[in-house]
């Protein structure tokens, strides 16, 4: 009588035959499919961007086409306008000198309110004194401070760099002062009790952890400057960017009063984008790494 010969697996410690494993076949970890080209079209950012862009072009075009009127120009005369803006001298010198006011201002804003927020993360008893000044200037009107600006320092270019600097310095110093406290306290006991000085825990402790959180202020700080630069042109001094908005506005030029605001616009979002994209780079160590954590 013929025998059947059965392919089995190894043997296991106990005598236990385990099922053969198909050929080609290999634990762990498959690596991972990368999507098809038209998924990842499809899935990006700036397809869904472009789409609501195209949506509010449309939609602006129809709304002035049938009860715009003289004071709302189309979509196609308010790109026609500013290209025609960019063009000129009168844009760029404007431009020239209402950017000094941003630069200015927010340089002060960065170097007096990181090292400001800081510390008052780090000593509480100093926050303890400072506290009340920043809830002044985070519900204090920034308008009403115009006048006093005025009266004090006059319509230069000292009184538009001061207004900038207020305007983004609160966000600089609340954020640099949430991302201290959000650092690990145990990080900074286990730190002295390995024997490391006040330096070194400002240093490879305080100063990274904190960084996210600084930058984010940074950002956040950099749109509030654009603002104040220019509400300061739009109600202090007639000048710049702002005497522009003024000139189309009282001459009745729809098209170049929506071109000086889409190119004021267009200027914020990328210096925003810029401080984004310098905030992914500094703090690159603090994104989660998804290969990491599969």
């Amino acid at each position: 009588m013929s025998t059947v010969t059965r392919h089995r697996g190894p043997r296991c410690a106990s005598g236990f035959r385990g099922p053969r494993r198909a050929s080609g076949f290999r634990a762990g970890p498959q690596p991972e499919q990368r999507p098809a080209p038209l998924r990842r079209l499809v899935n990006a950012a700036p397809l869904y961007q472009f789409l609501t862009f195209a949506v509010f072009a449309v939609g602006w075009e129809l709304y002035a086409r049938t009860r715009g009127g003289l004071l709302i120009p189309t979509f196609a005369e308010t790109v026609q306008a500013t290209a025609g803006l960019l063009g000129t001298a009168e844009l760029w010198r404007a431009m020239y000198a209402s950017n000094q006011a941003l630069v200015l201002g927010f340089a002060i804003a960065v170097v007096a309110g990181v090292p400001a927020g800081i510390v008052l993360g780090r000593f509480r008893t100093l926050e303890r004194f400072a506290d009340v000044y920043l809830n002044i200037l985070l519900v204090t009107p920034m308008a009403a401070i115009i006048p006093l600006l005025v009266m004090s320092v006059g319509f230069g270019l000292a009184s538009r760099v001061i207004l900038v600097a207020i305007f983004s310095i609160v966000m600089v110093v609340v954020n640099s002062r949430a991302g201290v406290r959000q650092v690990d306290p145990s990080l900074i006991e286990m730190a002295r009790s390995f024997g490391a000085t006040e330096r070194q825990i400002w240093t490879r402790i305080l100063l990274p952890g904190a960084l996210p959180a600084i930058m984010t202020g940074i950002r956040l700080g950099l749109g509030r400057a654009v603002t104040g630069m220019v509400i300061v042109e739009l109600l202090m001094v007639s000048t710049a960017l702002g005497g522009l908005i003024l000139e189309y506005r009282g001459l009745f030029k729809a098209p170049e009063l929506y071109g000086t605001i889409v190119i004021i616009l267009a200027e914020a979002l990328l210096l925003i984008s810029v401080a984004r994209w310098s905030e992914r780079k500094l703090t690159r160590w603090a994104r989660p790494n998804p290969a990491r954590s599969a």
